[in-house]
């Protein structure tokens, strides 16, 4: 009996236990089922991006809140609806078609509880429309960079009051910043690698930890403001066009941390040693018009405490490694005073063309009104005329509206033909957005004068030389010899192919020449030869063993060159037909542009060579130039520079591997000491877990090129969210 009892009041217990955790967990089921509208609008976002890969699985089944977060998809939701929206895609070409950036974001504004939208390399082209404003007044992160978005920033942006992060980089926007003073809870902005300008630096907001306007063309003085940025840890102003000196304060500004004015016009002295922060870790003002001396407090005692670059200037910097690279006085003061004419012809000419317009607009206006009144006067005369006909002649026959709708329709017919299908577009038309000139066939005179007939001063590599074209274009020309039994279709097919080699991250191929020479002469019988761009700002090589590149490499940099070395080699493995594969991956063949941006050379070149093996397959070539890949990584990470096949190779990545089961101090010291502070440790251990698997001994394991991307994207998002919170400088945790 009492067992009875016992057992029923267990029963009970466990029952309204159950019960309890049922009612505990019912709040956070809520949470995370989606409502259908919602679910709706993002099968919408799905269709106006042209259903990229990471989307193409959604269906009207798809459980959007219970999907798994990825490097390339998260989203959030919060008592039904989407919080979070963040997709993050590989195009390198605008989207085809029909898309329209109004339409996409007035889908958007369907999601009213959004506090984080990030849509980054998705080919989104077109306006920012000003119906931005219409997002959630709660949104905090706005994130659009790596896209196609063009024209003029919307002044409306200014009224997302609960904006923290606004990063619009490398896209196509022009003209001048709106006022951002309002948006008073702004701690990063990032409008790189943009058209804007050439107005000044847009009125910032003063709780502002990050700003980063690199790669404009930004003119005019730097502006005061900046001194009220107290908090401002890290400024980037590089690769515009200032002018006239750096401004006393910016040095000395209580919180900032990293400075960058390299590849501007700024003159004069540096501000007075007295003046400089003690916080001011790293300054690059390498590539201006500065004269004098430098200040004592970046003398190169205090190089262990602070990274100063200031090649290419006009300073006097005697005993210093750095002397060899600086220019004359003169040549700095003289085009200083160009330039600064420069900027006060180009305010003159706008404030000339603003007056013109001005007297334009109100010509244009008497013009439009006369041409309405005495428009109103002929219609009335006509509708008087036709009213009068009316009474004596035949009602209009329908025919005759028959005859202008088909004329319409044929009018619109040819229209709709002169509007080019991007889709169709040659390869080497689509090449003009990373600014090269279209491909063409060179003649043997051409190429023989651009290298001094082959001179052996010229010769920079393995038959391969520098010239330079009557254009002024410096370019190399690497020569490679045919195969006497090569076929004229084959070749034809082969050249189709050399002429899509181009691409950002390519040291990207100009144009080829077929010659024939003699039996005398080096490269006797039928050669090709290959005409591609002059890189001049040296290797990966360089900037892993030189210590005043290396000082300045820092993880972010680091991060950047990888991904853009992944690619260059996704796009020969994927943006031509047939891929190439099997490429000569290499810190030697990995070339840094005056932006470090990555160029890659002595890829596979698809000819028919006289000596030579078989290209490997499609699978074996992708592994192994993800195995080379690997090593690459590895000596990023680490700062060594390894063999491939070395033993030391094989030490470090053991050393790495049992790093990450050990406590993160260990990984950390592994890491190359010149990164230290400047990355987030969880940047460095998936960078390091991804490298690993790329070195895998059974290439099955290794990771696809797709995968290569889409990790390291994941890995600079995670950096890009550390240092956005202010962490740079804190010792990489």
């Amino acid at each position: 009996m009492q067992s009875s009892s016992n057992s029923q009041a267990f029963t009970l217990i466990t029952s309204l236990v159950l019960l309890l955790l049922l009612l505990l967990l019912l709040p956070s089921l809520s949470e995370s089922q989606l409502i259908s509208s919602e679910s709706r609008t993002l099968l919408e976002i799905q269709k106006h991006l042209q259903y990229p890969p990471v989307l193409r699985s959604w269906s009207n089944l798809t459980n959007f809140c219970y999907l798994p977060s990825s490097p390339s998809l998260k989203i959030l939701c919060f008592n039904g609806h989407v919080t979070e929206l963040t997709v993050t895609g590989n195009r390198t070409l605008k989207l085809p078609g029909s898309f329209s950036s109004d339409s996409l974001f007035t889908v958007l504004t369907k999601l009213s509880n959004l506090k984080t939208l990030s849509l980054v390399s998705l080919g989104i082209s077109g306006p920012l429309p000003s119906k931005i404003i219409r997002l959630s007044s709660s949104l905090q992160s706005l994130n659009l960079s790596s896209n196609f978005i063009s024209g003029k920033i919307p002044k409306e942006i200014s009224s997302l009051k609960n904006l923290r992060s606004l990063v619009l980089a490398n896209n196509m926007f022009n003209g001048s910043v709106p006022d951002l003073r309002g948006l008073s809870n702004l701690k990063e902005l990032n409008l790189g690698g943009n058209k804007l300008g050439p107005d000044a630096v847009p009125s910032l907001a003063s709780n502002l930890i990050t700003v980063s306007l690199r790669n404009n063309s930004f003119g005019s003085k730097i502006p005061d403001q900046i001194k009220k940025l107290n908090k401002l840890q890290t400024l980037d102003l590089s690769s515009n066009k200032f002018v006239g000196s750096i401004p006393r304060f910016l040095f000395s500004l209580p919180s900032l941390q990293n400075l960058s004015l390299s590849q501007n016009l700024l003159s004069g002295s540096l501000p007075n040693s007295s003046l400089c922060s003690s916080k001011l870790g790293i300054l690059d003002v390498s590539r201006n018009l500065l004269t004098g001396k430098l200040p004592s407090c970046l003398s190169s005692k205090n190089f262990h405490n602070q990274t100063v670059l200031f090649t290419f200037n006009c300073l006097s910097v005697n005993g210093s490694p750095s002397a060899k690279y600086q220019r004359p006085v003169t040549f700095c003061e003289n085009e200083a005073k160009q330039a600064v004419a420069a900027v006060k012809s180009d305010t003159k000419d706008k404030e000339k063309k603003e007056e013109d317009t001005g007297i334009e607009l109100g010509l244009v206006i008497g013009i439009v009104v006369g041409v309405i009144l005495v428009s109103a006067v002929l219609a009335g005369l006509v509708l008087v005329r036709m009213r009068k006909s009316r009474s004596k002649e035949d009602p209009f026959e329908p025919n005759n509206v028959d005859k202008v709708s088909v004329c319409s329709t044929n009018t619109r017919s040819t229209t709709s033909k002169t509007v080019p299908d991007l889709r169709r577009v040659p390869q080497t038309m689509r090449s003009a957005v990373i600014g090269l000139s279209p491909y063409r066939v060179f003649s043997l005179e051409e190429l023989e004068e651009a290298t001094d007939n082959f001179d052996a001063a010229n010769l920079c590599g393995e038959q391969l030389y520098k010239g330079c074209l009557r254009e002024g274009i410096a370019v190399t020309v690497r020569c490679i010899k045919l195969k006497q039994k090569s076929s004229t279709q084959n070749l034809a097919q082969q050249m189709e192919v050399l002429s899509k080699l181009r691409h950002m991250h390519l040291v990207s191929v100009l144009g080829h020449c077929i010659g024939t020479y003699q039996d005398h002469h080096p490269y006797a019988g039928s050669t090709i030869f290959i005409v591609q761009e002059y890189i001049s700002n040296g290797s990966l090589r360089d900037y892993l063993t030189d210590w005043r590149k290396k000082e300045v490499f820092k993880w972010p940099q680091r991060m950047s060159i990888a991904i853009g070395v992944a690619r260059g080699i996704q796009f020969l493995h994927t943006g031509v037909a047939p891929g190439i594969f099997g490429n000569n991956l290499d810190i030697e063949n990995i070339l840094l542009d005056e932006t470090l941006t990555v160029k890659l050379s002595g890829y596979t070149i698809p000819l028919p060579s006289k000596v030579g093996a078989e290209s490997p397959s499609s699978e074996d070539g992708e592994k192994e130039d993800v195995y080379q890949f690997g090593v690459i990584l590895l000596q990023i990470i680490t700062g060594k520079v390894l063999a491939a096949a070395s033993s030391e190779l094989g030490s470090l990545k053991l050393q790495l591997e049992n790093g990450l089961r050990d406590e993160p101090s260990v990984l950390r010291s592994l890491a190359d000491p010149c990164v230290r502070g400047t990355y987030a440790y969880e940047s460095l251990r998936t960078t390091v877990e991804f490298a690993i698997n790329c070195l895998c001994e059974d290439q099955g394991k290794r990771p696809s090129i797709e995968d290569v991307v889409w990790n390291l994207q994941y890995t600079i998002q995670v950096q890009q969210g550390w240092t956005s919170s202010g962490n740079l400088g804190l010792g990489g945790s």
